[in-house]
């Protein structure tokens, strides 16, 4: 198997929003990963506090499990952040009263490892898949989609100003086996640009999306998760798309309104202020990471207390 890399994305600025310096609280790291955030948690928290990790992808959980082993302290979860609460009921955990981070997208491994089918540049079956026990793929969607439910997918979750060439290319090529048969599909369906981003990106970044569930997922599970924290615990959210951080901001701005009924309800019935938001603008990766690290140029980490 290949060495599983990840470089973990603004890693001291996410840790640092949780306040967790010292603490025994009890903290979760939502999307392990290759295990950064949660090593710094995990060097940051006093031995009383815990730390939950999950993670779909068993490449991350083998690496990190390694990682991470001389650490009593941790509990690392097989399984999908939307899944946090019955987790937590199982290992005994009503309330999550240090925090929660989370790390969005597809890791550096998942993203570079060939055979995952997350890459254009290299040829590999049709996947995506964060979890291989998934029966949905990639390969699905590219060959069992209509065409007017690819445009959707691809105007929606890849903001792709093609979306109804490429999604006609598609139907009309069908079957499509491999990443480097899609990939070059996309090239031949759209004007030459000059640009040095390739035009199966936002395709490739919208299909991903679509497989793993990942916008509709985030969203459950940050509702859900708000009603789980301890007042004073805290949400850390890092996102690498523009999708993603318009949903990150949009539920936390809510979550943070006074009332959140219908404006025709004459008596409030909502819990009400649920959350302060700790940075009403996001915090960008520095210069010295960009450069070491250039696609973290596209991260934006947004925080929150619950109170």
């Amino acid at each position: 198997m290949q060495e599983f890399k990840h470089y973990t994305v603004m890693l001291n600025e996410a840790v640092d929003a949780l306040e967790c310096d010292g603490s025994d609280k009890i903290f979760v790291d939502a999307t392990l990963g290759g295990g950064g955030h949660s090593e710094l948690i995990l060097k940051k928290i006093s031995k009383k506090g815990r730390l939950i990790s999950f993670d779909v992808d068993l490449d991350a959980i083998n690496a990190s499990k390694e990682r991470l082993k001389d650490y009593k302290n941790l509990t690392i979860v097989h399984d999908s952040y939307t899944n946090i609460k019955e987790n937590l009921l199982k290992l005994g955990i009503e309330k999550i009263t240090g925090g929660i981070i989370y790390d969005l997208g597809a890791s550096y491994h998942q993203l570079t490892t060939g055979m995952r089918g997350f890459s254009f540049t290299k040829d590999a079956p049709l996947d995506m898949r964060f979890d291989a026990n998934s029966n949905f793929s990639a390969w699905d969607v590219v060959n069992k989609y209509k065409e007017n439910q690819l445009v959707e997918i691809f105007s929606k979750y890849g903001e792709e100003h093609y979306s109804k060439r490429i999604a006609r290319a598609i139907v009309n090529s069908r079957p499509l086996n491999t990443t480097l048969q899609l990939a070059e599909l996309i090239k031949k369906s759209v004007p030459k640009a000059n640009t040095r981003i390739h035009p199966a990106t936002r395709v490739f970044q919208a299909i991903r999306i679509e497989v793993n569930h990942e916008l509709l997922n985030f969203e459950n599970s940050l509702k859900e998760v708000v009603t789980l924290l301890d007042s004073g615990a805290i949400i850390s959210v890092i996102t690498f798309h523009s999708l993603e951080d318009r949903l990150a901001k949009s539920i936390l701005k809510n979550l943070s309104l006074d009332c959140r009924c219908d404006k025709n309800v004459p008596v409030c019935k909502c819990e009400g202020k649920l959350v302060e938001l700790v940075n009403k603008k996001p915090i960008c990766p520095s210069e010295e990471e960009i450069k070491i690290n250039p696609p973290s140029r596209s991260a934006k980490l947004r925080v929150a207390r619950r109170i």
